[in-house]
């Protein structure tokens, strides 16, 4: 059977991640991963989370199955943190997952179930699990515009290819900090956005991963809140991997709106029944850590100061850099750094020049230009836009 087997096509992010640990030279800078790292270039445990972890353990619960749904005081905290207060939550349900992209399989594979053949849209560029969880559930992927030829956010060009999007269609929206560029619509293109969808009849897909750490927390979720004031159905997937730094737990939610309480009668099954054919069901740890925090006003503060932090250090990152190539002679391309927001940036390099910055300076991102702008210890940032400065000087040449 196994002779059978052809080779399949390696993980590009985990393919550059082993090639950057094989790497002997003492001055590597890994930027591939979206890991948020701090001034030292260490990933803290934030100090809500350990507290949160105190507790539970003091606490010494059953370790008991939850359930398929996963844990319910969670699933109820992700409603009111990303829906907010108003009528949206009531007429919304929510299971756990196995973080993000455990939420996007799930969701993905409740389309196909419903109508097999789904058309889904992503962006081009899109962040690179987008497509292989979709086309592994069976669906077929379209892509819509996301940049102009100026590294900005083309809004002319996403309404015209979504104009081309049928009803019944789905279209995948990340709510924040885009993935892999770090250009976001603004919340006039956001109004667009949700007027052509409303017009249209396409449900919203909505990939929350990096809220917090763009604009601030509830301005990151506006775009989110407004699809679902608009529109009759949507779908949200959600990571609690970078905004509660819990990478390793897998902690995740699934979220589905109706136009009614009614009309999700069958949602909540359907989706236990996914689950239960992927992993049976999810991780409690993360989920109960995430509950305790938001449930607790203390702990709730202290995690909203903590992530009000990581989003400062970050705009510092991406200043510290767009000044450094400012002051080497890089003005426009510092200019289009200077645009985007979240972890990620995107470097105006060609392929050739991200293998170039690999092998001449030891510094790790993808082919595509994307790096981790979080990732970036403080001292490094002048060797960051150096590099970068020596390569975009050698296709200058």
């Amino acid at each position: 059977m196994l002779e059978l087997l052809l080779p399949p096509p390696v993980d590009p992010l985990w393919d550059l991640t082993e090639a950057y640990g094989a790497d002997a030279r003492p001055e590597r800078l890994n930027l591939v991963l979206g890991v948020y790292r701090d001034q030292t270039g260490g990933t803290p445990v934030m100090a809500a989370v350990r507290e949160a972890e105190i507790r539970l353990a003091e606490r010494s619960a059953s370790k008991e199955y939850r359930g398929l749904s996963g844990n319910a005081g969670f699933n109820r905290a992700m409603l009111s943190l990303v829906l907010g207060s108003g009528g949206a939550a009531e007429r919304a349900v929510a299971v756990q997952t196995v973080a993000g992209s455990g939420a996007l399989r799930l969701l993905a594979d409740l389309i196909c179930r419903t109508r097999p053949g789904t058309t889904v849209w992503i962006s081009d560029p899109a962040y690179v699990n987008h497509r292989p969880i979709l086309e592994a559930a069976g669906l077929t992927v379209r892509t819509y515009g996301w940049l102009d030829a100026e590294g900005r956010f083309d809004t002319a060009g996403m309404l015209r290819d979504l104009g081309q999007a049928r009803r019944d269609d789905v279209v995948l929206l990340q709510g924040c900090c885009h993935n892999p560029t770090g250009v976001d619509p603004s919340a006039q293109d956001w109004e667009a956005v949700a007027e052509l969808a409303e017009r249209a009849g396409w449900v919203p897909f909505v990939d929350l991963a990096y809220h917090g750490l763009g604009d601030g927390l509830e301005s990151d979720l506006a775009a989110t809140r407004l699809l679902a004031e608009r529109v009759p159905e949507m779908l949200v997937a959600i990571s609690c991997s970078k905004n509660f730094g819990l990478y390793s737990d897998r902690t995740g939610c699934a979220v589905v709106l109706g136009a009614s309480r009614q009309s999700l009668r069958h949602v909540e099954t359907a989706l236990q029944n996914a689950a239960r054919t992927l992993y049976s069901m999810p991780p409690e740890h993360g989920a109960a850590v995430v509950t305790a925090i938001l449930e607790d006003d203390g702990l709730r503060a202290l995690w909203r100061a903590e992530l009000d932090g990581m989003r400062a250090r970050i705009e510092d990152n991406r200043k510290g850099l767009t000044s450094e190539l400012t002051a080497l002679g890089w003005d426009a391309q510092a200019d289009v750094l200077a645009r985007q927001k979240g972890m990620f940036s995107m470097l105006p390099l060609t392929p050739r020049q991200m293998l170039r910055l690999r092998s001449g300076f030891a510094i790790y991102g993808t082919t595509a230009g994307r790096i981790n702008i979080a990732g970036i210890p403080t001292d490094r940032i002048p060797c960051l836009a150096q590099g970068v400065a020596a390569v975009l000087g050698e296709g200058a040449e």
